[in-house]
């Protein structure tokens, strides 16, 4: 099945843009090119041309263009057939912090929503005094997905998304005299099936793959995690909310942040408290919020509901962690300035 067809399965990333994009229509103003970085993000390839990889199930030409709607009144630009996955760093806006976030997209291991939970993130974080980087990885069937030919759930033969997420943060540390950030200060944040792959580095270690280069000789597990709206997280079996059998925590694992929406009608809340709970039961330094309202997909895109706010209460984590320093303006003017002083 092509690609393109899947968008409606693939557009359960949120209920919003599931009503706004269908099997049935296409992307609009399709790019028929590889998606790469506006200036100043650096484009860096993951793995060596020469390098055989594992391949995604469905092959076809990368593309991107816009999903047939909109979320927050703006338009959200997919990337299909990811099959040379790439990096795109920017540099740190104002005063730098030191930090750094390498951030994982959504989109159900189909599709990637490249702007909505990458770039305007990023665009987030660099205004911060981040450095950030978006992690453009292999899609359709690089983790677990729900496959419809089957109707049932699919996991790869290889995990290709953790595979380029491990490579990235070797590479993205590797770099961190050039774009002059602290690689012991260097986190994640993903969405949907990004948070997924938020818990997947989070407790593995061991490479996914056998190294090949100096990269691979730096730790590939983040400093610290954001798991926003994340799923494949619960077994999703009755009103239990046990965790899948494919994580297994990790008591070293890094402090991890957590948020989503009560009426989020793609993944379930049960996605993020078994996540929660099992970091708990390990002594992993774990913080959760869940918002009455929200939906699914929401990024960091303004709208009426509180939910908007949730990168001033990441900041004020991030402050409280160390990893922005005190005398940043998000610890000096956030709710981390405020907490102090009570």
């Amino acid at each position: 099945m092509n690609l393109a067809r899947w968008i409606g399965i693939a557009a359960m990333l949120v209920s919003t843009l599931a009503s706004a994009t269908t099997g049935s229509e296409p992307l609009q103003n399709v790019q028929h090119r590889p998606w790469r970085p506006n200036a100043p993000g650096v484009e860096v390839p993951l793995w060596p041309k020469d390098l055989a990889i594992a391949q995604p199930p469905y092959p076809a030409p990368e593309v991107f263009g816009a999903a047939n709607g909109t979320i927050a009144g703006k338009p959200i630009q997919i990337v299909e057939h990811v099959t040379r996955p790439t990096m795109a760093i920017y540099p740190a806006k104002g005063v730098n912090t030191g930090a750094a976030l390498l951030v994982f997209p959504g989109g159900g291991y189909r599709i990637l929503a490249i702007d909505l939970e990458g770039t305007e993130i990023c665009d987030w974080a660099t205004s911060k005094g981040i450095t950030c980087a978006v992690l453009k990885y292999r899609v359709p069937g690089s983790g677990p997905y729900w496959n419809e030919e089957c109707n049932c759930r699919r996991a790869p033969k290889e995990p290709m998304a953790l595979q380029d997420a491990q490579r990235a943060m070797g590479l993205l540390r590797q770099r961190a005299a050039e774009f002059h950030f602290d690689s012991h200060k260097v986190g994640v944040v993903g969405f949907s099936a990004g948070g997924r792959m938020v818990a997947d580095i989070s407790n593995h270690s061991a490479r996914a793959y056998k190294p090949i280069d100096e990269a691979d000789r730096l730790p590939s597990r983040p400093d610290f995690a954001m798991a926003l709206y994340p799923g494949h997280l619960w077994s999703g079996k009755g009103a239990a909310i046990p965790l899948t059998k494919e994580v297994t925590i990790d008591p070293h694992g890094p402090p991890t942040f957590i948020a989503q929406a009560g009426n989020d009608g793609t993944d379930d809340t049960r996605e993020s408290l078994t996540y929660y709970l099992a970091l708990q039961q390990a002594k992993v330094p774990a913080e959760l919020h869940l918002y009455a309202e929200g939906g699914h997909a929401f990024g960091v895109r303004e709208t009426d509901k509180p939910i908007t706010h949730w990168t001033t209460l990441a900041e004020a984590w991030m402050c409280g962690l160390g990893v922005l320093p005190s005398e940043s303006a998000s610890c000096k003017g956030g709710l981390y300035a405020g907490h102090q002083s009570s």
